[in-house]
């Protein structure tokens, strides 16, 4: 791929960026004395026209239809479609996730269905039902394969989230390396050894087995699977120590207390450190990068702006939705 063919994509993307919310518009929102001042700010925004009168109601499926059409309008023109699939993959296999369980259960679980930008609700629906391509690529045809066969000889649901959040780590690495961009692969292997670690840290918590997180965790980040599943066979004290060995150990140190990770704020630490990998894109003229940043810019944005919204619904103060706050690049 010739970075050169992003040349008149690249701009559209800095047109978009400009409609991502300010953050000093933000502040106003965590600072609003009520969801009525939220609702009056978020209707002024480019998500108000998307809302019913019910706003509590209407707001997700606002931040959803903005995210469709924006994800429709970039596909039509992304030189590499598979840009766009590497960060709407999460989607891919989720829809995957819920379509197989409503097939093995004979349930309709169409109202999950997310769109992805690239495979309808009916071509999943079709791939699952007869095992053909119906469009699909081959590794997500695995995917489904697999899962059937393990069904089949377990007659158990639960190993199915597991099977395809490791066929999503696999295909994750496999398109970066396919793309070839040397910090959006560097960003997949991050975001592989984050997973990993949060996986493992919640497996020693629930006193899951070697064997168990031996399938659970993926081989594709740097982080060596087998030392995390020695980790898990001494407890979190074992993997805390392990941490501080590894290039992740400044980021992990501030959230480790008496020997504890806060999950919670892992999950936050791991995507305010994956975006600052699109800070580089604010200088590129040309590559993928770009639209790399304004599609994790948005859905950073609706991580926050759903965090505003339940959290000044349920009570939280100011200072713990702040804290719960994701960052975007450049702020």
């Amino acid at each position: 791929m010739k970075q050169s063919t992003y040349h008149e994509l690249n701009p559209l993307v800095r047109l978009k960026e400009l409609d991502l919310l300010a953050p000093e518009l933000m502040a106003r929102m965590i600072k609003a004395e009520d969801l009525t001042e939220v609702e009056a700010l978020f209707r002024g925004t480019i998500y108000g026209e998307f809302l019913s009168d019910d706003f509590y109601e209407s707001f997700e499926e606002a931040l959803g239809t903005a995210q469709d059409n924006l994800l429709a309008e970039l596909v039509k023109i992304i030189p590499d479609p598979n840009v766009i699939w590497i960060y709407t993959m999460r989607f891919t296999f989720h829809n995957l996730k819920a379509l197989i369980k409503a097939d093995l259960l004979d349930k309709n679980f169409d109202e999950l269905y997310i769109y992805d930008g690239f495979y309808s609700l009916e071509q999943i629906k079709t791939a699952i039902r007869t095992g053909q391509a119906s469009g699909l690529p081959d590794i997500l045809l695995d995917s489904i394969r697999e899962v059937r066969e393990h069904f089949e000889e377990s007659n158990s649901l639960q190993g199915i989230d597991i099977i395809l959040d490791r066929k999503f780590l696999y295909c994750q690495r496999k398109i970066a390396d396919t793309i070839n961009e040397p910090e959006l692969t560097q960003e997949v292997i991050s975001f592989i050894d984050f997973t990993n670690i949060l996986m493992t840290a919640r497996g020693i918590k629930q006193k899951r087995s070697r064997n168990f997180m031996s399938t659970a965790l993926s081989s594709q980040g740097i982080i060596p699977k087998e030392e995390l599943l020695d980790c898990v066979e001494v407890g979190l004290e074992k993997l805390i120590s392990y941490l501080r060995t590894t290039t992740y150990n400044e980021i992990i140190e501030p959230i480790i207390e008496d020997n504890t990770i806060d999950l919670s704020q892992l999950e936050r630490l791991c995507d305010d450190y994956l975006t600052s990998f699109y800070e580089t894109a604010q200088t590129q003229a040309f590559g993928p990068l770009p639209v790399l940043a304004l599609l994790n810019a948005k859905a950073i944005e609706t991580k926050n702006l759903r965090l505003i919204i339940t959290g000044k619904r349920v009570g939280l103060t100011d200072d713990q939705i702040r804290e719960r706050m994701r960052e975007t690049y450049g702020t």
